[in-house]
This record gives structure tokens, sequence and C-alpha cells, in this order.
């Protein structure tokens, strides 16, 4: 967990001075063709720097062609460049090998992955998975299917609105639990739970520890390595890369127990016609023609991520989020879900506005220029188990700063004011 070790007072007047210019903004196209846009969602996409698209622009006039498919230049100028990209990755987060290091379209496909092959090849009837309620549908759906298919019982461990577990439920956890999985990051409430002591309680116990890092990486050092997840997985989307790309890290040994997902091409050792033998870890899991060009740009969002500093990033993020909790507690017409102002949290905050719907208040903030999330956030376990129908969700990056949360803050004061709650 990141500190930022500056009271409230020290982090607004920081902010103050040194955040309410457009610091990173000009990495950024976006802001160039829509110099009104204040970009308040980058857990659900982050923007791209133009390192990121020229990246893959240049590849693609340049170098353009089929990995491990061909003995020609391109062909071979293609698997050299999807090869650098694992062994970056690996280093990126720490993995103790490459070989740990499995592409995929995005974080779903690799939470699918690991529940079709490990999961339906390891959970057997009477055995239990625990998921944190935290979990985004994505690191929940792959575990109700195996259950399904299993005869496992799959159990929550259930949150406060402020994102803390209740008393008792990592007790869930038992000696009859197989895996267990969770978000570092909740992409709903923006609570960074404790997953090193997660991950401790799930070996203790004998189970696995599937990590859904999307919201992490890119936005906090990660180091799987030290923190022993067996399984921790991300999108390139959500850290300035490409869409299409996404990152399984698994243990070795895990991956080498585990049957294909997909089959087909690249995947293979060798096919007889009733038979086929299957590539070594991890090509055993990556069947067709790979987006190269989405490990492209995935190394330049890495680079550029290097270059900034994950944490000047995180720090920045944190100021931003805290004054944003700051600015919108204030107000008595909005509620903000998550940890309590003055509390480490994810680069978002999710709150809502007495009497407006959260689609309604996106819309008109929209209208201003003003992006935001507004809905479930794809954890309708969590919004029910808190009662909420609904929220609006602001989240950050390197290239916000605190005056588009003020402008956010006038924003909801507009949006009451077209409501009639307001004059003036």
């Amino acid at each position: 967990m990141v500190s930022s070790n500056l009271t409230d007072t020290q982090s607004h007047d920081r902010l103050s001075t040194t955040d309410r210019d457009r610091t990173g903004q000009t990495d950024f196209p976006i802001f160039t063709s829509h110099p009104e846009l204040i970009y308040l969602d980058h857990a659900a996409t982050s923007q791209k720097p133009k390192q990121v698209i020229d990246a893959m622009s240049r590849y693609l006039t340049e170098s353009n062609g089929s990995p491990h498919r061909g003995a020609h230049k391109l062909s071979v100028e293609a698997t050299r460049l999807y090869d650098i990209g694992r062994k970056k990755v690996a280093a990126f987060i720490g993995a103790s090998r490459p070989e740990e290091v499995v592409f995929t379209k995005n974080a779903t496909e690799a939470l699918n992955l690991i529940a079709y092959t490990y999961g339906l090849s390891t959970v057997k009837a009477g055995d239990e998975i625990v998921v944190a309620i935290t979990s985004h549908h994505s690191n929940i759906v792959p575990w109700q299917m195996v259950a399904s298919r299993t005869g496992a019982t799959l159990k929550f461990m259930y949150v406060s609105p402020e994102g803390d577990f209740l008393p008792g439920e990592w007790d869930k956890i038992t000696d009859q639990t197989k895996l267990v999985a969770f978000p570092w990051v909740s992409n709903s409430l923006g609570v960074i739970h404790d997953i090193s002591g997660l991950i401790a309680k799930a070996h203790a116990h004998g189970a696995v520890a599937v990590v859904d890092a999307a919201q992490a990486v890119g936005h906090l050092p990660v180091d799987v390595c030290a923190l022993d997840a067996d399984f921790l997985v991300f999108s390139g989307h959500k850290m300035y890369g490409p869409t299409g790309i996404g990152v399984l890290y698994g243990k070795h040994a895990h991956l080498e127990a585990m049957p294909p997902f997909l089959t087909g091409g690249d995947m293979i050792e060798y096919v007889e016609e009733q038979s086929t033998t299957f590539a070594a870890v991890p090509e055993r899991f990556e069947a067709g023609t790979q987006h190269v060009e989405g490990v492209v740009g995935l190394m330049a969002a890495m680079d550029f991520i290097e270059h900034m500093g994950i944490t000047r990033i995180s720090e920045k993020e944190q100021r931003i989020a805290r004054y944003a909790v700051k600015r919108l507690s204030e107000l008595p017409f909005v509620r903000v879900y998550g940890p309590r102002e003055g509390h480490d949290r994810g680069a978002l905050v999710a709150f809502e506005v007495e009497g407006i719907h959260p689609h309604d208040l996106a819309s008109i903030l929209d209208d201003r220029g003003i992006a935001i999330r507004a809905g479930h956030h794809c954890t309708q376990p969590l919004m029910k188990s808190l009662g909420i129908m609904a929220s609006c969700r602001a989240s950050f990056s390197i290239y916000n700063h605190v005056g588009e949360v003020d402008a956010l803050v006038e924003g909801l004061h507009h949006a009451r004011r077209i409501f009639g709650y307001e004059h003036g």
C-alpha cells in the first residue's frame, strides 16, 4: 500500500501549487483533439500516450509480420518483438522467469483461462472457492461456472461500505478451500485490499490465490514473487496500453500442470490425425496468431510508466483521490463510498448525488466535457450487498489535476440547478 505521508492540509497545499497545471497531458494526443475534455474514467480505460501510439504505428508500418510462422525478415522481427515483450512484462511485475507470463486479450480472458484449466482440473465436489464480494464480474462468473460444473461450494467475503472486510470474513477460508479470488484494488469502491495477508491466509490452508490487478498495475509497484501470488492478471488498456492485450502471470509449477485452454495453431508440438502433443508453457496457452502490435504497445506503455516513475504516478493519484474525497464529502447532498477521508485508496472515488440518478448525472456532466462512469461498474453482487442500485465513479491518472476535481464539483451544482434543487 502506498502512503504519501502528507497531512490533509499539506496535501491540499501541494495540490494547489503543483497539480493545477496539466502535467502529463502533453503526452496524450486525445487532449489535443479534445482540449475541453476532463477525462475521469481511467479505471474503465486509460488514454494512450503518444509513445504508445507511435510504437504501434511504427510496428505496423515497418515490421508487421506473423510471429513464429515464417523465415522471412518481417516474421522474424515480429517474433523477436513478441518475445522481448514477454521478457519485459516479466521484469516489470517481478516474475522469476518469462515463461510465467501468458499473453491474453485482457484480464477477463486471463481469469477464464485459470478457471477452465486450473479450476476445472483441480477443484472437485466438496471443495470450496472463496471470492471477495468486491470482485469484478470477470472474477466472479468464472468461479460460478467452476462451482456449478464440479459441485464445489462458492462462498463470498463481505465488506462494509468503506470496503473493509467485515469481522470473521477471512475465516471463511478453511482447509476445504481450494482457491481464493479477489481484487487488489476494488474498481467500485477504490479500497486497496491487504493482498499479502489474503495470499498468506490462502496458503496457510493449502489454497491458491488469484489476484485481479487490473486496477493496480500502472498505479502501484508490483512484485509477484514478493507477494507470492499464485496467479495475477491485468489488462493493457487500463495502464496506458492498447485494448486487446492482457497478461496472466502464473507460477511455473501451476502453469505446467494446466491443460490447454484454446486449441489450434501455435500451441501445438506435433499433430497426428488422431492425436496432438502440446507446446511447452507459455505457448501452450497462446493459440492462434497473437496480437503483436498489442504487445509492442504494452511495452511502450511500460516504458512510459517507468519514465514517469510509478512512485510519482501513485503519489499524484493518491493526492487527487484524497482531494476528491475531501471536496465531495463537504457536499451535504453527496454520499461517498469506499475508504474514509484520510485513508489510502485506489485512484478512484465512487459517490452518489441525492435525487439524481447516476446515468442522468453522467449525461449532464458529459455536456460540460466531464467524462465519468455511472452504473453498477460490473460489481452487481457488491452493490446489492451494500444496498446500492448504482453510483458514479471518477477515476484518476497522471494526466489529471486538482482543478478537474473542482470542475466536477461545480458540475454537480450545475446538475442540481437543472433538477431544481439549487438556484442562481
